[in-house]
């Protein structure tokens, strides 16, 4: 014990030895130790005051250590506390960001554990440590931005975990979506961090990619819907919003991922119409702090050094006014991988000269400060180039009050306020309505624990938890799997059996997708072993799907069926004529085709948090009704690749009608965009448009009456397409331009509103402007995009 106070009390021992002088005054801190208030140090200037005030009072090695990121502890910082060893690193001029900083990650490519990382008023106090050897022991004093991954809940040890964010796009939530940015935001700031890197607006087109599990799914409009509302939740608690990854990244050849990252073949218009749509959107809407830019090239113009995509679209066009950070070993790509420069210092110099701000990579900051320096001595980059870059990494630190406020006030607080009562229900509701029924034949669903008294649980994902702590998100959460989750739920009124009867994937997978090869004595004896446990069943429940190790960053497919024996599985149980529910927990659209077609029961869970056991006893039970919908297009087969929406128009469709005569593949989606039935029903009607001539500048008013007509209480998303009917140029079939997720009673009627902005009526017209053309419009109500229930024409006049 004693050991460890002395290790506690050593950081702050040495800054009381390090710094003499106060530099702490009432409403000021003396951040260049000079005695006097700056205009850089008085908080009542301007930001763009304080900013040129601070630039001409710092050297070349200050401003080019403000254009780096330092990976924390021990990804590649070695210390846990600041040392002595520090006066004779790089960052003795200060650093951009720390990134990581004693989050306590879970990797299992460069797992970080910490003493500092919990409880969560030890976190804040040691980030307060590190932050003091910034603005006491450097020269100008300047603060760090801590930075910290935040997809689906902060990327810290025990905080509120959240679904994957392909599940957060199923709950169709705008304001839940935003309580849970709100949420990600409080705790990065009780916890010391000041910028998170979220949302990711990607547009997941193609399904075979691993990372559609880090997405909100396919649809521009959804995702920059909700892409906002996590922004603006998140920069409301006064931290940073980072959005990723800027641009074209989701969308690489064949769907590959890992050392592929690269050549999207994506053609100009369906660039800025799918792509960019939700980074323009948000960027104007929610004006986020920060932009990750990313791997890959575009039409062979690597992202990272492009003046284009990082200046001209992303600053001068979409008005971002933050800092530009590189996803990690971006700059060193364009020397390695895209061969656009012969060596490093010039990757750098074109990074740096295309809008880059700040360097990430898992290798020590000096790696691009160096190169930095020598191209400035050289004459290569300019002094008015680099007082504009650090400039804008300073214009952030100024916005979050970094040199009014750069510690956390209350350390202490952190223990209340993360990972709270209200956050861990706000986090329970999302995973609720992330659930998707996608089949419900004869309404076996939900099941009657009155009546049930002997349950089956099997499959590979019933018992597993790793799911629920993935990669970018809260780590050591404790996970209730499905099958303790359903032992819970059913205590004392039935008895649950549990056979696993497969493993996820079997040995010489993913081979045996296009090799198939006979089972194993002991495959055959796991599937017999769930066959004669199911024939004592009332009912099964089979847990089947993916887990961390099948879908993720570098974990792209060649197929999209269930792996390894799982259908086998699913088939010997069907045959057993006991009704079989199937339960999917997956990161990407499965090719569910038999499981569909005999399989009476699908719930879709995705990948959910740690409550995933809780909440899918419950919705099988019918405690909670599935109003989830979902955000990408389930194919029948990776053949139909791309297979998606929106669509332009014929680009999906069979080889029947006027003009085709052929029998030669499987046509239409399994399940479509938009999609998810309901343990209750609803009804549409009274649909009205409001004006039904409008001119070019004015907004539409579309409203329509929900009614719930079945016997549950029960959500619907109610979806707003829009079908422009003659257009200067080929624009999709018809769109998403609008939706709202309600909750209504038995019987329960609401009428539910939609304005439609010129923004939403908008295309890119010849010009490749984004233009309002005259003409009529069909504005179609429905409850999934090809589940259209009401259809009204309005006119838009010159």
């Amino acid at each position: 014990m004693k050991k460890l106070l002395v290790l506690l009390l050593l950081p702050y021992c040495f800054f009381t030895f390090a710094q003499s002088k106060n530099i702490y005054h009432k409403g000021w801190v003396d951040f260049n130790k000079n005695g006097k208030m700056d205009v850089f140090e008085d908080p009542s200037q301007t930001i763009d005051k304080r900013i040129t005030d601070l630039l001409s009072q710092m050297t070349i090695e200050e401003k080019t250590c403000q254009l780096a990121t330092l990976y924390g502890y021990k990804r590649v910082l070695k210390e846990e506390m600041p040392a002595p060893s520090w006066k004779n690193e790089v960052w003795k001029d200060g650093i951009a960001n720390i990134d990581e900083e004693l989050n306590n990650l879970t990797s299992k490519t460069d797992d970080a554990p910490t003493q500092y990382s919990y409880p969560y008023s030890k976190h804040a106090s040691a980030i307060n440590t590190i932050q003091k050897w910034f603005v006491e022991e450097t020269r100008m004093g300047i603060p760090v931005d801590f930075t910290n991954e935040g997809i689906h809940g902060l990327n810290h040890d025990r905080a509120t975990p959240l679904p994957a964010p392909i599940a957060i796009g199923s709950t169709w939530d705008k304001e839940l979506v935003r309580r849970a940015g709100q949420t990600v935001g409080k705790e990065a700031k009780a916890l010391g961090y000041t910028n998170v890197y979220a949302p990711i607006l990607d547009v997941s087109r193609d399904q075979r990619w691993g990372r559609v599990v880090e997405t909100y799914g396919e649809n521009p409009f959804l995702i920059a819907e909700l892409g906002k509302q996590m922004t603006l939740g998140i920069q409301e608690e006064g931290v940073a919003s980072t959005l990723k990854h800027y641009a074209v990244y989701s969308v690489p050849k064949g769907g590959r991922d890992g050392a592929a990252r690269t050549d999207p073949h994506v053609a100009p218009r369906e660039m800025y119409q799918l792509y960019l749509y939700p980074f323009r959107r948000v960027i104007q809407e929610a004006h986020p702090l920060g932009v990750m830019s990313s791997y890959n090239d575009w039409n062979g113009e690597p992202i990272t050094g492009s003046y284009y995509f990082l200046t001209e679209l992303l600053r001068q066009k979409f008005g971002f006014n933050g800092y530009v950070v590189s996803d990690s070993e971006a700059v060193e790509y364009l020397y390695s991988k895209h061969h656009v420069a012969g060596d490093i210092k010039e990757a750098v110099r074109q990074a740096f000269e295309a809008g880059l701000n700040v360097r990430t990579n898992f290798s020590m900051p000096q790696t691009y400060i160096m190169p930095l320096r020598q191209l400035y001595k050289e004459g290569r980059i300019s002094m008015k180039t680099l007082d504009s870059r650090v400039g804008d990494v300073l214009r952030v630190k100024f916005k979050l009050g970094l040199f009014d406020s750069p510690y956390v006030k209350d350390p202490n607080a952190a223990d209340k306020i993360v990972h709270s009562e209200a956050s861990a229900g706000m986090g329970l509701q999302m995973n609720r309505e992330a659930m998707v029924l996608l089949k419900n034949q004869g309404n076996l669903l939900p099941l009657n624990k009155v009546k049930i008294k002997n349950i089956l649980v099997t499959g590979p994902l019933a018992a597993e938890k790793n799911y629920a702590i993935s990669r970018y998100g809260p780590s050591h959460n404790p996970v209730t799997n499905v099958l303790d989750g359903i032992k819970n739920y059913v205590r004392g009124s039935a008895t649950v059996a549990y056979v696993k009867g497969c493993n996820i994937v079997d040995a010489t997978w993913p081979e045996s997708e296009i090799i198939e090869t006979p089972l194993t004595a002991n495959e055959q004896a796991g599937i017999d072993s769930a066959v004669s446990a199911a024939k004592n069943a009332d009912v099964v429940i089979a847990v089947v799907g993916e887990d961390v190790e099948r879908v993720g960053e570098s974990l792209s497919r060649t197929g999209l069926n269930l792996p390894g024996r799982q259908l086998k599985l699913i088939q010997a149980l069907q045959a057993t004529g006991k009704p079989v529910v199937m339960v999917m927990i997956n990161g990407q659209p499965l090719t569910i085709n038999w499981e569909n077609k005999y399989v009476p029961a699908i719930l879709e869970a995705w990948f959910p948090g740690p409550e995933s056991g809780k909440v899918i006893a419950e919705t099988l039970f019918g405690d909670n009704n599935p109003g989830g919908k979902l955000s990408i297009t389930f194919p029948k087969t990776v053949g139909q690749i791309e297979f998606n929406f929106p669509f332009k128009p014929g680009s999906q469709a069979g080889q029947n009608g006027s003009n085709s005569w052929g029998k030669t593949s499987v046509n239409g989606a399994l399940y479509p965009f938009g999609y998810g039935l309901s343990y209750t029903t609803f009804t549409y009607e009274n649909l009205q448009v409001s004006p039904e001539k409008e001119n070019q500048q004015g907004d539409v008013t579309v409203t329509v009456d929900v009614t719930n007509t079945g016997q549950r209480k029960g959500d619907d998303v109610v979806q707003l397409y829009l079908k422009q009917e003659i257009s200067s140029v080929t624009v999709y079939e018809y769109d998403l331009r609008g939706f709202e997720r309600i909750s209504l009673n038995p019987g329960e009627k609401r009428t539910v509103t939609f304005t439609l902005h010129p923004d939403d009526l908008a295309i890119l017209d010849k010009n490749m402007n984004w233009t309002v053309e005259p003409g009529k419009f069909m504005v179609m109500i429905g409850q999934s995009s090809e589940d259209i229930k009401l259809k009204k024409e309005f006119e838009v006049e010159k």
